[in-house]
């Protein structure tokens, strides 16, 4: 029986490598993107930031809506601050949207302020700016987070996974 050696595709040359490689830099370079921290920054500008201290006392007083929109993947593994409504980051505009075949009229029954958090910050700034975006006026983000409610001492309680 003869064995055929297996076919190989073969490797570009490395001047071939080299010139796609300064291709694709240039294109990058004449594109003008924004960074996600140059986003993020454009929308704190725009929206209500509290700290978890504000938010603690908002919270005692019954006049909020925490509303976690991490990854359901990231509440199964660190938990979810007590009383907090959790909507996706990724369906957040279409759970609020009436208009949305996705509209969840029990997410937002009952919500007094919203106030987001996502794990640092980052997203819940991005999605507040969003909300406001769509004409929600009473609706601001936790500066720093789970991560700071977290250490300002918010009880913690687990998400099992259905």
């Amino acid at each position: 029986m003869i064995r055929r050696p297996p076919r190989s595709t073969p490797k570009p040359s490395s001047a071939a490598s080299d010139v796609y490689k300064r291709q694709i830099s240039l294109l990058l370079s004449s594109m003008s993107i924004k960074s996600s921290q140059t986003l993020v920054e454009e929308a704190k500008k725009k929206i209500k930031t509290l700290t978890s201290n504000e938010v603690k006392s908002l919270l005692e007083r019954k006049e909020i809506t925490l509303i976690d929109i991490r990854d359901i993947r990231e509440l199964w593994k660190e938990g979810t601050i007590e009383s907090s409504k959790h909507i996706p980051r990724g369906m957040l505009e279409f759970w609020l949207d009436p208009e949305s075949s996705y509209y969840k009229s029990n997410k937002i029954k009952d919500i007094k302020r919203m106030v987001l958090f996502c794990a640092l910050g980052l997203r819940s700034a991005l999605a507040t700016k969003s909300l406001v975006e769509m004409g929600f006026q009473n609706v601001a983000h936790v500066d720093g987070g789970f991560d700071a409610l977290k250490k300002n001492g918010f009880k913690i309680i687990s998400k099992e996974k259905k």
